[in-house]
Protein backbone atom coordinates (compact mmCIF):
# COMPACT_ATOMS: atom_id res chain seq x y z
CA UNK A 1 0.00 0.00 0.00
CA UNK A 2 1.25 3.74 -1.00
CA UNK A 3 0.13 6.59 0.68
CA UNK A 4 0.10 9.95 -0.56
CA UNK A 5 -0.01 13.58 0.42
CA UNK A 6 -2.25 15.93 -1.69
CA UNK A 7 -1.30 19.41 -2.05
CA UNK A 8 -4.39 21.76 -0.45
CA UNK A 9 -6.27 23.14 -2.45
CA UNK A 10 -8.50 26.79 -1.17
CA UNK A 11 -11.80 28.04 -2.27
CA UNK A 12 -11.85 31.83 -1.02
CA UNK A 13 -14.40 34.76 -0.89
CA UNK A 14 -12.78 37.74 -1.91
CA UNK A 15 -14.38 40.35 0.90
CA UNK A 16 -14.85 43.89 0.62
CA UNK A 17 -12.04 44.28 3.47
CA UNK A 18 -9.72 43.35 0.72
CA UNK A 19 -8.76 40.55 -1.84
CA UNK A 20 -5.83 39.90 0.76
CA UNK A 21 -8.40 39.27 3.52
CA UNK A 22 -10.61 37.05 2.18
CA UNK A 23 -12.74 34.23 4.12
CA UNK A 24 -10.87 30.98 3.63
CA UNK A 25 -12.62 27.54 3.29
CA UNK A 26 -10.03 24.97 2.95
CA UNK A 27 -10.33 21.70 2.10
CA UNK A 28 -8.07 19.36 2.56
CA UNK A 29 -7.92 15.67 1.02
CA UNK A 30 -5.39 12.77 2.13
CA UNK A 31 -5.59 10.23 -0.33
CA UNK A 32 -4.49 6.38 0.30
CA UNK A 33 -4.22 4.79 -2.90
CA UNK A 34 -3.26 0.42 -3.58
CA UNK A 35 -1.08 -0.51 -7.05
CA UNK A 36 -1.74 0.98 -10.05
CA UNK A 37 -0.33 3.78 -11.17
CA UNK A 38 1.24 6.25 -8.91
CA UNK A 39 0.35 9.24 -10.94
CA UNK A 40 -3.42 8.91 -11.17
CA UNK A 41 -3.49 7.92 -7.91
CA UNK A 42 -2.28 11.20 -7.22
CA UNK A 43 -4.79 13.21 -9.85
CA UNK A 44 -7.61 11.31 -9.96
CA UNK A 45 -8.79 12.52 -6.55
CA UNK A 46 -7.88 15.69 -6.67
CA UNK A 47 -9.92 16.06 -10.22
CA UNK A 48 -13.11 14.59 -8.42
CA UNK A 49 -12.23 17.38 -5.52
CA UNK A 50 -12.45 19.97 -8.27
CA UNK A 51 -15.46 18.96 -10.10
CA UNK A 52 -16.98 19.14 -6.81
CA UNK A 53 -16.18 22.49 -6.00
CA UNK A 54 -16.70 23.58 -9.27
CA UNK A 55 -20.49 22.10 -9.06
CA UNK A 56 -21.43 24.13 -5.66
CA UNK A 57 -19.50 27.59 -7.50
CA UNK A 58 -22.93 29.59 -8.80
CA UNK A 59 -22.68 29.49 -12.64
CA UNK A 60 -23.44 33.69 -12.17
CA UNK A 61 -19.41 33.73 -10.52
CA UNK A 62 -18.35 32.21 -13.99
CA UNK A 63 -17.58 35.23 -16.71
CA UNK A 64 -18.16 34.40 -20.74
CA UNK A 65 -14.78 33.72 -22.45
CA UNK A 66 -13.37 36.48 -24.39
CA UNK A 67 -16.16 38.08 -27.40
CA UNK A 68 -14.56 36.27 -29.67
CA UNK A 69 -16.41 38.08 -32.56
CA UNK A 70 -13.60 40.83 -32.55
CA UNK A 71 -11.42 38.11 -34.71
CA UNK A 72 -8.18 39.20 -33.76
CA UNK A 73 -5.58 36.54 -33.18
CA UNK A 74 -2.89 38.92 -32.14
CA UNK A 75 -3.94 42.97 -30.49
CA UNK A 76 -1.88 44.93 -28.71
CA UNK A 77 -1.85 48.94 -27.88
CA UNK A 78 1.66 50.22 -30.17
CA UNK A 79 2.96 47.18 -31.66
CA UNK A 80 2.98 43.35 -32.69
CA UNK A 81 6.22 41.70 -33.81
CA UNK A 82 6.42 38.11 -35.69
CA UNK A 83 9.41 36.86 -36.59
CA UNK A 84 9.76 33.17 -37.85
CA UNK A 85 6.14 32.00 -36.78
CA UNK A 86 2.72 32.18 -38.11
CA UNK A 87 -0.42 33.45 -37.53
CA UNK A 88 -3.71 32.44 -38.29
CA UNK A 89 -5.80 35.14 -37.66
CA UNK A 90 -6.14 38.85 -37.99
CA UNK A 91 -3.34 41.21 -36.23
CA UNK A 92 -4.28 44.50 -35.35
CA UNK A 93 -3.08 47.04 -32.79
CA UNK A 94 -4.93 50.13 -31.36
CA UNK A 95 -2.49 52.90 -32.35
CA UNK A 96 -2.19 54.18 -35.75
CA UNK A 97 1.05 54.39 -37.28
CA UNK A 98 3.70 55.75 -36.82
CA UNK A 99 3.18 54.69 -33.45
CA UNK A 100 1.70 51.74 -33.98
CA UNK A 101 2.93 48.81 -35.96
CA UNK A 102 2.94 45.39 -36.89
CA UNK A 103 6.22 44.02 -37.94
CA UNK A 104 6.42 40.64 -39.95
CA UNK A 105 9.70 38.84 -40.56
CA UNK A 106 9.63 35.59 -42.17
CA UNK A 107 6.15 35.33 -40.58
CA UNK A 108 2.83 34.82 -42.90
CA UNK A 109 -0.29 36.21 -41.49
CA UNK A 110 -3.75 34.23 -42.85
CA UNK A 111 -5.74 37.30 -41.79
CA UNK A 112 -6.12 40.91 -41.72
CA UNK A 113 -3.64 43.25 -40.38
CA UNK A 114 -4.90 46.45 -39.04
CA UNK A 115 -3.03 49.30 -37.22
CA UNK A 116 -4.58 51.79 -35.96
CA UNK A 117 -7.80 50.97 -37.60
CA UNK A 118 -11.67 51.36 -37.00
CA UNK A 119 -12.02 47.58 -36.23
CA UNK A 120 -9.02 47.11 -34.42
CA UNK A 121 -9.60 50.04 -31.76
CA UNK A 122 -12.99 48.83 -31.89
CA UNK A 123 -11.57 45.62 -31.20
CA UNK A 124 -9.02 46.78 -28.59
CA UNK A 125 -11.58 48.57 -26.81
CA UNK A 126 -13.93 45.36 -26.15
CA UNK A 127 -10.70 43.91 -25.49
CA UNK A 128 -10.25 47.09 -22.33
CA UNK A 129 -13.96 46.46 -21.01
CA UNK A 130 -13.27 42.16 -20.70
CA UNK A 131 -10.55 42.82 -18.86
CA UNK A 132 -11.94 45.40 -16.76
CA UNK A 133 -14.98 42.61 -16.32
CA UNK A 134 -13.06 40.33 -15.33
CA UNK A 135 -10.82 42.18 -12.73
CA UNK A 136 -10.43 40.69 -9.20
CA UNK A 137 -13.55 42.05 -7.05
CA UNK A 138 -14.96 42.04 -3.43
CA UNK A 139 -17.55 38.56 -3.56
CA UNK A 140 -15.25 36.67 -6.42
CA UNK A 141 -15.23 32.97 -5.85
CA UNK A 142 -12.35 30.97 -6.85
CA UNK A 143 -9.96 28.40 -6.29
CA UNK A 144 -6.62 29.38 -5.41
CA UNK A 145 -3.58 27.92 -7.28
CA UNK A 146 -0.11 27.27 -6.32
CA UNK A 147 2.94 25.67 -7.83
CA UNK A 148 3.49 24.87 -11.31
CA UNK A 149 0.13 23.24 -12.29
CA UNK A 150 2.32 20.53 -13.78
CA UNK A 151 0.07 16.97 -13.55
CA UNK A 152 -2.86 18.97 -12.45
CA UNK A 153 -6.47 17.82 -13.81
CA UNK A 154 -8.83 20.64 -13.57
CA UNK A 155 -12.61 20.42 -13.83
CA UNK A 156 -14.38 24.15 -15.15
CA UNK A 157 -14.12 26.78 -12.89
CA UNK A 158 -12.40 29.79 -11.34
CA UNK A 159 -9.24 29.72 -10.58
CA UNK A 160 -6.76 32.01 -8.74
CA UNK A 161 -3.13 32.96 -8.32
CA UNK A 162 -2.52 35.44 -5.54
CA UNK A 163 0.69 36.76 -7.16
CA UNK A 164 2.95 35.70 -10.01
CA UNK A 165 2.20 31.89 -11.38
CA UNK A 166 5.32 29.74 -13.00
CA UNK A 167 4.14 26.71 -14.50
CA UNK A 168 5.50 23.90 -16.22
CA UNK A 169 4.29 20.32 -16.87
CA UNK A 170 1.28 19.32 -18.23
CA UNK A 171 -2.09 20.99 -16.97
CA UNK A 172 -5.31 18.98 -18.23
CA UNK A 173 -8.62 21.11 -18.16
CA UNK A 174 -11.67 18.06 -18.50
CA UNK A 175 -14.83 19.02 -19.27
CA UNK A 176 -17.59 19.25 -22.40
CA UNK A 177 -17.34 21.40 -25.11
CA UNK A 178 -19.54 24.23 -23.25
CA UNK A 179 -17.28 24.17 -20.58
CA UNK A 180 -15.92 27.61 -19.30
CA UNK A 181 -12.14 27.82 -17.07
CA UNK A 182 -10.79 31.23 -15.89
CA UNK A 183 -7.62 32.07 -14.41
CA UNK A 184 -6.46 34.51 -12.64
CA UNK A 185 -3.13 35.94 -12.16
CA UNK A 186 -2.20 38.38 -9.71
CA UNK A 187 -5.25 38.84 -7.79
CA UNK A 188 -3.77 40.47 -4.89
CA UNK A 189 -2.48 43.26 -7.17
CA UNK A 190 0.78 42.30 -9.07
CA UNK A 191 1.93 39.15 -11.09
CA UNK A 192 3.35 38.01 -14.13
CA UNK A 193 2.64 34.35 -16.23
CA UNK A 194 5.74 32.20 -17.45
CA UNK A 195 5.27 29.20 -19.13
CA UNK A 196 8.76 27.27 -19.78
CA UNK A 197 7.73 23.91 -21.66
CA UNK A 198 4.36 23.86 -20.02
CA UNK A 199 1.46 22.24 -22.11
CA UNK A 200 -2.33 22.54 -21.56
CA UNK A 201 -4.25 19.80 -22.91
CA UNK A 202 -8.55 19.88 -23.21
CA UNK A 203 -9.71 16.79 -22.30
CA UNK A 204 -13.96 15.81 -22.41
CA UNK A 205 -14.48 17.91 -25.61
CA UNK A 206 -13.26 21.13 -23.97
CA UNK A 207 -12.15 24.31 -25.95
CA UNK A 208 -9.84 26.07 -25.62
CA UNK A 209 -11.88 29.53 -26.73
CA UNK A 210 -13.59 28.93 -23.48
CA UNK A 211 -10.36 29.12 -21.36
CA UNK A 212 -9.18 32.57 -20.41
CA UNK A 213 -5.88 33.62 -18.25
CA UNK A 214 -6.36 36.77 -17.14
CA UNK A 215 -3.12 38.44 -15.92
CA UNK A 216 -2.30 41.37 -14.13
CA UNK A 217 1.03 42.37 -15.50
CA UNK A 218 3.06 40.51 -18.52
CA UNK A 219 2.40 36.61 -19.73
CA UNK A 220 5.53 34.85 -21.28
CA UNK A 221 5.39 31.07 -22.95
CA UNK A 222 8.48 29.73 -24.18
CA UNK A 223 8.64 25.97 -25.85
CA UNK A 224 5.03 25.48 -24.18
CA UNK A 225 1.73 23.93 -25.94
CA UNK A 226 -0.61 27.04 -24.90
CA UNK A 227 -4.52 26.60 -25.12
CA UNK A 228 -6.73 29.71 -24.12
CA UNK A 229 -7.07 33.13 -24.85
CA UNK A 230 -4.64 35.82 -22.66
CA UNK A 231 -5.07 39.13 -21.64
CA UNK A 232 -2.56 41.17 -20.07
CA UNK A 233 -2.19 44.01 -18.48
CA UNK A 234 1.33 44.16 -19.35
CA UNK A 235 3.45 43.00 -22.96
CA UNK A 236 2.57 39.36 -24.27
CA UNK A 237 5.92 37.20 -25.66
CA UNK A 238 5.77 33.74 -26.70
CA UNK A 239 9.02 32.03 -28.37
CA UNK A 240 8.65 28.68 -29.73
CA UNK A 241 5.94 25.67 -29.01
CA UNK A 242 2.29 26.46 -30.00
CA UNK A 243 -0.18 28.91 -28.67
CA UNK A 244 -4.20 27.90 -29.57
CA UNK A 245 -6.31 30.81 -28.42
CA UNK A 246 -5.82 34.77 -28.69
CA UNK A 247 -3.48 37.06 -27.05
CA UNK A 248 -4.19 40.52 -26.09
CA UNK A 249 -2.05 43.23 -24.69
CA UNK A 250 -2.32 46.73 -23.22
CA UNK A 251 1.21 46.83 -24.12
CA UNK A 252 2.64 44.77 -27.32
CA UNK A 253 2.62 41.25 -28.28
CA UNK A 254 6.37 39.71 -29.60
CA UNK A 255 6.04 36.19 -31.28
CA UNK A 256 9.16 34.37 -32.13
CA UNK A 257 9.10 30.94 -33.54
CA UNK A 258 5.16 30.56 -32.61
CA UNK A 259 2.44 28.79 -34.12
CA UNK A 260 -0.42 31.04 -33.43
CA UNK A 261 -3.90 29.76 -34.30
CA UNK A 262 -6.62 32.31 -33.25
CA UNK A 263 -10.20 31.43 -32.12
CA UNK A 264 -13.24 31.19 -34.16
CA UNK A 265 -13.31 34.19 -36.10
CA UNK A 266 -10.43 35.87 -36.00
CA UNK A 267 -9.43 34.76 -39.42
CA UNK A 268 -12.63 37.38 -40.97
CA UNK A 269 -11.37 40.38 -42.48
CA UNK A 270 -11.14 43.45 -40.52
CA UNK A 271 -14.17 46.06 -41.72
CA UNK A 272 -11.21 49.04 -42.72
CA UNK A 273 -8.91 46.70 -44.01
CA UNK A 274 -6.81 47.73 -47.53
CA UNK A 275 -8.43 46.17 -50.50
CA UNK A 276 -3.87 46.13 -52.09
CA UNK A 277 -3.48 43.99 -48.49
CA UNK A 278 -6.93 41.84 -49.14
CA UNK A 279 -5.19 40.37 -52.37
CA UNK A 280 -2.12 39.33 -50.68
CA UNK A 281 -4.45 37.40 -47.12
CA UNK A 282 -7.08 35.83 -49.51
CA UNK A 283 -8.77 32.73 -48.14
CA UNK A 284 -7.18 29.82 -49.85
CA UNK A 285 -8.79 26.41 -50.87
CA UNK A 286 -10.74 24.21 -48.30
CA UNK A 287 -9.63 20.31 -48.08
CA UNK A 288 -13.04 19.24 -47.57
CA UNK A 289 -12.77 17.35 -44.42
CA UNK A 290 -15.66 17.96 -41.71
CA UNK A 291 -14.55 17.46 -38.30
CA UNK A 292 -10.86 19.26 -38.60
CA UNK A 293 -12.30 22.55 -37.45
CA UNK A 294 -12.94 25.77 -39.41
CA UNK A 295 -9.78 26.91 -41.20
CA UNK A 296 -10.82 30.40 -42.61
CA UNK A 297 -11.12 29.05 -46.34
CA UNK A 298 -12.80 29.86 -49.16
CA UNK A 299 -15.70 27.06 -49.65
CA UNK A 300 -16.51 28.82 -53.28
CA UNK A 301 -12.68 27.83 -54.04
CA UNK A 302 -12.53 24.55 -52.80
CA UNK A 303 -11.22 22.10 -54.70
CA UNK A 304 -14.48 20.43 -56.05
CA UNK A 305 -16.43 23.47 -55.80
CA UNK A 306 -19.14 21.84 -53.27
CA UNK A 307 -20.02 22.58 -49.68
CA UNK A 308 -18.28 19.65 -47.59
CA UNK A 309 -16.14 21.58 -45.45
CA UNK A 310 -16.39 23.02 -41.66
CA UNK A 311 -16.72 26.72 -43.38
CA UNK A 312 -20.01 25.32 -44.61
CA UNK A 313 -21.80 23.44 -41.62
CA UNK A 314 -20.15 20.83 -40.60
CA UNK A 315 -19.07 21.14 -37.19
CA UNK A 316 -15.57 20.04 -35.67
CA UNK A 317 -15.80 17.36 -33.51
CA UNK A 318 -18.95 15.59 -35.20
CA UNK A 319 -18.62 15.19 -38.85
CA UNK A 320 -21.12 15.69 -41.14
CA UNK A 321 -23.29 18.60 -42.68
CA UNK A 322 -26.30 20.47 -40.17
CA UNK A 323 -29.01 19.98 -43.20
Amino acid sequence: MHRYNLPMRTVRALTPAGLAAGALVTLTLLSAACGGDPASSITSPSSSLKASVSSNLSASKSPPPPAQTTGFALLGNAAVTCTDGTVTGNVGTFLATPTGAITQTSCPITGSINVGTAASVQAYNAFLAEYAALAPKPGDVCTTETGTLAGVILAPGNYCFDAAATLTGVLTLNGPPNAIWTFKIGTLGTGALTGTNFSVVMAGGGNACNVTWWVSQAATMTTSAFQGSILAGAAITLTGGTFNGNAWSQAGVTVTGTAVTGCAGSAQKGKDHDKDKDKDHRKGKCNQGVGNGPEGCDPGHSDHHNGSNDEDGGRPGDPGRKH
